[in-house]
């Protein structure tokens, strides 16, 4: 088996199964209803965002922080964002009384069984954009948002490089889940979609093997880092060039033994 071949196998197990989508939206359906029951007028609009709107979530069993965003737009625009996130805590707490429920990242976190929902609050600005809790104000303040933006921006690179980056992006995030996530989830996407692809000499290639080899190269913890983030994303790229070698050496056997330890086949399902 290639690193190609390797990577593509990881990445058509990196979706939903049927059964966990379908329990994830009934979920979803469930929560829909209970928002609508609750608030009434008091919400305009709710909707889910995100990676599960970008088909780039992950199954649990690769990544365990896998979660389901979903934005809550409250009609009344007047007041700070901590009302709001206590209003969608009172909610949680009510409406799923056996579910974990807790603050975090300006977001109120609904841990159920099967999935974990992020609730976002927000507002519709004066100018008829959206606005959310800004990290880091101690939900003060508000930042601008629009939850539609990157979605278009990861289909349209995903188009323009055979569709071939988001099967990138759940590679890459599951190697992040593996490695203790040194990277945020989303600002890797955006990374991920963002980066300027080249044709890999004179090939024409769109295979995730040569995307996965351009993305490892570019990609960087930052300087001020902690020293665990920089190990982790120095020991991908060591190994990864490791794999490239043996690959190039026709040791195929040996480089996808290298990829596998950033990136172990799940629950042995590669049909070996």
């Amino acid at each position: 088996m290639t690193i190609n071949s390797y990577l593509t196998n990881l990445a058509n197990q990196a979706v939903l199964r049927d059964d966990e989508k379908a329990g994830v939206q009934r979920s979803i359906t469930t929560l829909q209803t209970r928002l609508a029951d609750h608030f009434g007028a008091q919400v305009s609009r709710h909707f889910v965002f995100g990676s599960y709107s970008r088909g780039t979530i992950l199954p649990r069993s690769m990544d365990p922080q896998s979660d389901v965003d979903y934005m809550v737009i409250f009609s009344d625009s007047g007041l700070q964002p901590q009302s709001y996130l206590d209003r969608l805590r009172r909610f949680a707490e009510r409406r799923y009384a056996r579910s974990e429920v807790a603050l975090s990242h300006p977001t109120v976190v609904l841990e159920l069984n099967h999935i974990r929902f992020e609730l976002v609050p927000a507002i519709q600005s004066w100018w008829g954009g959206l606005q959310i809790p800004a990290k880091g104000s101690g939900y003060q303040s508000w930042q601008d948002t629009d939850p539609k933006d990157f979605n278009d921006k990861l289909s349209s690179a995903n188009q323009a490089n055979g569709n071939v980056i988001k099967p990138l992006v759940r590679v890459l995030k599951y190697w992040n889940a593996k490695a203790g996530y040194p990277f945020e989830s989303y600002a890797m996407e955006q990374q991920i979609a963002g980066h300027g692809y080249g044709f890999f000499g004179l090939l024409t290639s769109r295979q995730i093997g040569d995307y996965f080899f351009q993305i490892v190269d570019a990609l960087d913890a930052g300087l001020f880092a902690p020293q665990w983030k920089r190990d982790a994303v120095a020991r991908l790229k060591q190994l990864t060039a490791q794999a490239r070698a043996l690959e190039r050496a026709g040791q195929t056997a040996q480089a996808e033994a290298v990829i596998a330890k950033l990136m172990p086949p799940v629950g042995g399902l590669f049909g070996r």
